[in-house]
Formats: structure tokens, sequence, C-alpha cells
């Protein structure tokens, strides 16, 4: 077979892939609108993260407005949910009578409160929470009744649709809850199970991963302007060219070895600059930076 036809034969099959993935995206889809179209959503807490899967629910058209009910300590934060026509709550306790399936988005040190506030109001609901560092057992501590509860690692590209989400895998909502639990927050992101026991793991690597790249992101900038590139230029150079790296991954399949590859041509200046990055132990020291973070979480 020749080059070209092999190249040919590969395209096919990405466009193939595609177009079933399309297909099962779409029957996955019809799940969620038909959950959602006769149940009540409730968000308590609508800082960064609850009001950018929200508004990602919203925009998408998986969810109606008039099927969301919101609450939040916080009077702008209410307003701005105000303003995305949902029916924001008295307080806790309405958000989740009113709700058969229930975000809790709220900072750690204000979920006891808030689900305490909810009282029996939870008795048998579905309780998604995205609360950093609370484990399951923990939120069953906390609540006065026996919801089904699912655990969520978000990390903050959701921000802007782009987010990284581990759902528990270990959970016991019901299957209708769950599909339609994994396919709100694909409309911001991807979605990935994980057992409870890796979730540290998860919050090491996609959780603080923003911060790594964003340093390493810095760092190529500061090469760059080492060089005499503009500040600017050098930063949307760096930006766009991890994230067009990250697509060449996630949509094309490609393994990050075979891109390295395409861009290390023999006795180049590619293969020289990545020799100074394996002298000066770049995939140690990542690899030790997701262990630290993963040990300090392991140990909350």
């Amino acid at each position: 077979m020749g080059t070209a036809q092999a190249d040919s034969l590969k395209l096919l099959s990405l466009h193939t892939v595609h177009f079933i993935n399309i297909c099962s995206k779409t029957s996955h889809d019809q799940t969620r609108r038909n959950y959602y179209d006769h149940k009540k959503i409730g968000i308590i807490g609508c800082g960064n993260m609850g009001g950018a899967i929200l508004y990602g629910a919203l925009e998408s058209g998986v969810i109606a407005k008039e099927n969301v009910y919101v609450y939040d300590i916080n009077p702008k934060m209410r307003e701005k949910a105000a303003g995305w026509g949902v029916t924001v709550a008295a307080n806790d306790a309405e958000v989740c009578d009113k709700s058969e399936l229930i975000l809790l988005a709220v900072k750690p040190q204000n979920a006891a409160e808030a689900l305490a506030m909810c009282e029996k109001s939870l008795d048998g609901k579905a309780l998604m929470s995205i609360v950093a560092g609370t484990s399951v057992e923990k939120l069953q501590s906390m609540t006065d009744g026996t919801p089904r509860i699912l655990r969520i690692m978000p990390n903050t590209p959701a921000m802007v649709y782009e987010g990284a989400f581990a759902l528990c895998s270990d959970n016991d909502l019901k299957e209708d809850e769950l599909t339609a639990a994994k396919t709100l927050y694909e409309t911001i992101g991807i979605v990935e199970m994980v057992p409870e026991h890796l979730i540290n793991a998860v919050c090491a690597l996609s959780g603080g991963g923003p911060a790594y790249a964003a340093m390493f992101i810095e760092a190529l900038a500061d090469g760059g302007v080492k060089q005499g590139l503009p500040r600017a230029t050098a930063y949307r150079l760096a930006a766009q060219t991890c994230l067009g790296t990250s697509k060449m991954i996630l949509e094309k399949g490609l393994h990050p070895g075979q891109i390295k590859d395409m861009v290390t041509s023999p006795a180049g200046t590619t293969i020289e600059g990545c020799e100074k990055l394996e002298t000066g132990g770049m995939r140690g020291a990542v690899m030790e930076c997701i262990k630290a973070a993963a040990d300090r979480g392991n140990n909350f």
C-alpha cells in the first residue's frame, strides 16, 4: 500500500470515528434533554465555577432557565444569576426543596452551613458536589437526609468552556441522573470517570494543571523575550502554541511523542532545545510536582 493510500485510509478512519462520535453524542443529548425536560436543577453557589457551569448549560440549551433555582450568599452573584433569567431562591433550603438534582458549588468552609440549612429536603435527591477537598463520607455527615451523592473535581478552564471534569465512578446516582450529570459538564469541557480514591491525583493533575501550564507558557514567553520578541507577542505565540498542541492530541488523537518527533528534524534547532529540557530535568520535575500536590491532598 502506498503512502498516499495509507494517509487517505487514515483520514477516512478519523472521519468515520468523528461521525460515530456525533451520532453517539446526539443520542446522549436526547437522553439529557428528556431528563431536564421534567426535572428541576438547583445550584447552591453561583461564583466562578458554579456560574460557569450554569451559564454553559443555559447557553447550550441543555437546561431551560425556568427549570433552574439558584442561591448564593453574595448579592452580586444572585444578581448575575437573575440576569440569566433563572429563579433566584430566598435561601439554600428553597433551592433543595424545589429541585431534584442539586449542585453544591460553595467554598469548603461554607459547605456544612449550606447543607445544614437544607435539613431533610435533600432526602432521596441527587447531590453533585464540586466542593474542594470534601469526601462523599464527609458530605454525608453534613446532611440531615440521605441524598445520592456524586463528587466532582472541576478545573478553572471551565470558565472558558474548556474544563476537565472528573466524576467519581463510585457513586449511587440513578442511571438517568448520572447520564444527565455527565452530559451537563460536557457542555463546558471533557468528562472522565475515576474512583474517589484517585480524586487527589486528579486534583494534582488537572486541578492544579492550569497553574503549571501557565508557568510553562510564561517561561516560553520569557525565552522569546530574551531573544528579542515583544512581551505581548511572546505571550500570544506561547499560549497559542500550547492551545494548538493540545488540540492535536485531543482532536487528532496524536501521541505527544509523535508531535515532538514531527517537529524535531535531525541536527535541527528543536532537538537542541529538547536536549536542554532533558538535561534540566523537566520531566522529573513535573512528575515530582504532581506527586507533591497529590501527597498534600492525601494529608488533608
